[in-house]
């Protein structure tokens, strides 16, 4: 049914989210992967590239996920093979991430389907290279950037009262 007002923007990108994260686990789960496994193997890929081993901190800031969170995945992508955590020679109490062979492997082969899923999610836009879609990426990029900066302005108010 719909209805004669357009949902609110939040609510839209609240489904559309939803049913990405969904398709995204169901045509990842036969690499053993969820999204947000996917996510980190893959920021982590992209940090490595460039002869960097990063901090699960850094990591999580890099992939935009909580911390606590980026510490759970890769707990669970160690024991399935995927990366490997070693203690910091620099910092005791951090801990550096690398992807092993069987790591890059799952990126290498994830990497072309979830561009296919993203091209087929964009077809009503004209596709991925559409210059639709990349005014939606610097819109949504223009959203990202101001909710981080109102999360930085609640985080400083909280620390200053």
């Amino acid at each position: 049914m719909q209805s004669a007002e357009p949902h609110p923007t939040g609510y839209l990108l609240w489904h559309l989210s939803l049913r990405w994260r969904v398709a995204m686990d169901r045509m990842l789960a036969p690499l053993g992967l969820t999204h947000a496994q996917y996510a980190v193997v893959a920021s982590l890929y992209a940090i490595t590239m460039g002869g960097t081993r990063p901090s699960q901190r850094q990591l999580a800031q890099f992939s935009g996920l909580e911390p606590m969170y980026v510490s759970r995945l890769a707990r669970t992508l160690e024991k399935a093979g995927f990366l490997e955590r070693a203690d910091n020679p620099d910092d005791p109490r951090a801990v550096q991430l690398a992807l092993t062979p069987k790591g890059v492997e799952v990126v290498k082969t994830a990497a072309p389907k979830v561009r296919e899923l993203e091209d087929r999610y964009l077809e009503p836009l004209g596709g991925s290279a559409s210059g639709k879609n990349l005014e939606l990426r610097r819109t949504l990029q223009t959203l990202l950037s101001h909710a981080h900066s109102l999360s930085g302005a609640q985080s400083q108010t909280a620390i200053g009262t």
